[in-house]
């Protein structure tokens, strides 16, 4: 009867040490698991950004073109934007350019002025935390030199030593020959005559 009960009690010792091993195995899993979707949680504004196909899916209003801009500009300026994304990011802002202002950029010159401009961000401990375009209702549209231009106003919140500054910026976008609104140049707001 004893070599039984020893026989017994290994095979219960040995099912509740597989019991132990299964159980922590599967909440190692769990953890491993929700790392991996912070982790991607990160990075989901940038993929996002990135992911657009401008060519199929252009923004089709002049706000919507400068919501993808801001989102641009949120995702460069975030404290996490690492060089390869800069350049990436950088190349879909200039995707929605004017050919004019494209023309007096070169794409060279612009991603290492851009390179520079997100480090001294970094080192200056700056970001953008938040953009927030105007409504439609308020962009302001004209015609000039055969050119449709359209004028609207985008408030930047920087993060800037433990400070929030609202910058506020006009840019001015003019219409192609595919009817896309591209950004023509841009200023800040105190430096913009309503008039012009």
């Amino acid at each position: 009867m004893k070599k039984n009960t020893s026989k017994n009690t290994t095979k219960v010792a040995i099912i509740f040490l597989v019991l132990i091993v299964a159980v922590v195995a599967y909440f190692a899993y769990l953890s491993n698991k929700s790392r991996g979707v912070e982790d991607e949680a990160a990075m989901t504004a940038v993929k996002l950004v990135l992911s657009r196909d401008l060519e199929n899916n252009y923004p089709p209003t002049v706000k919507e073109v400068m919501k993808y801009y801001a989102d641009i500009q949120k995702c460069l300026y975030s404290q996490e934007c690492v060089d390869e994304e800069a350049e990436q990011l950088g190349m879909k802002a200039r995707a929605l350019f004017d050919d004019e202002l494209l023309a007096a950029n070169d794409v060279t010159n612009h991603l290492l002025a851009l390179k520079s401009e997100i480090t001294s961000f970094q080192e200056d401990s700056r970001q953008i935390t938040a953009a927030s375009v105007a409504s439609s209702a308020n962009v302001d549209t004209f015609t000039e030199d055969g050119y449709e231009f359209a004028r609207i106003h985008c408030i930047y919140t920087v993060l800037d030593g433990g400070q929030s500054n609202l910058v506020d910026m006009v840019y001015l976008l003019r219409r192609d020959g595919n009817r896309r609104w591209k950004i023509y140049g841009w200023d800040l707001a105190q430096n913009v005559n309503p008039t012009d």
